[in-house]
């Protein structure tokens, strides 16, 4: 374990560790909002339901959501570790790296990051827990044998709360700006920079921190507005 520990302890395996975390979670955050999506079909939550239903007892899917969990608190731990170096440092950059802190959202990237750590445990204890302890109704569907948790009804129910709507909402805003410097940032980290696509990444990198936070945030509105 002390190979570990020295490892985490440096800037070069701090930066590792950040940008591989940063990466899957990334990924996973678009599989995440594909799932989500299908609130918003018109079949009283069917499609929905049945995605949540696989996604917490497929055994591979259970296996991956296991390693998330993990990789999230590690991205959040090392973020912590990277934030007190660089404030013990006091005039050194964001991992010696020249171009960071140029931006509102890279001098803010450890408070943006505990802002939706926060958040995540509010979402999770709304959504997952409820379903997890047996807390939600239960619906039967035609072609399966077993009841399924009815999380739809749940969704539907805190959505129509005015306040926690705004909260996701601005959590989404938060979530904008740690994509913003995150995504480039991780390339970088993992020594990809190049003059030719190094502004694609950064091209990228926008549109990833505007969509996928838009979409994240259009479920919520359309519950308020429509139910």
């Amino acid at each position: 374990m002390g190979w570990m520990v020295r490892f985490l302890s440096s800037s070069i395996g701090q930066k590792l560790v950040m940008s591989l975390t940063g990466l899957f979670l990334i990924v996973f955050l678009i599989i995440h909002l594909a799932g989500n999506l299908q609130l918003l079909y018109d079949d009283g939550g069917k499609k929905f339901n049945i995605y949540a239903y696989l996604m917490t007892h497929n055994p591979v899917i259970k296996t991956i959501s296991y390693g998330l969990y993990f990789f999230i608190l590690l991205h959040a731990v090392v973020g912590i570790l990277v934030k007190r170096k660089n404030s013990l440092a006091r005039g050194k950059t964001y991992l010696k790296n020249p171009t960071a802190g140029n931006s509102w959202a890279s001098r803010n990237m450890a408070q943006l990051g505990i802002l939706l750590f926060v958040f995540l445990c509010i979402h999770m204890g709304d959504f997952w827990y409820k379903m997890k302890v047996g807390a939600l109704p239960v619906i039967e569907y035609e072609g399966y044998d077993h009841a399924i948790s009815n999380l739809y009804i749940r969704v539907q129910a805190a959505y129509e709360i005015w306040w926690l709507v705004a909260i996701y909402v601005i959590s989404m805003v938060v979530l904008a700006f740690h994509l913003q410097h995150g995504f480039q940032s991780a390339f970088q980290s993992l020594g990809l920079r190049h003059k030719k696509y190094t502004p694609i990444i950064a091209a990228l990198g926008l549109l990833y921190s505007v969509l996928v936070p838009i979409g994240f945030a259009l479920i919520p509105l359309y519950f308020y507005f429509n139910y």
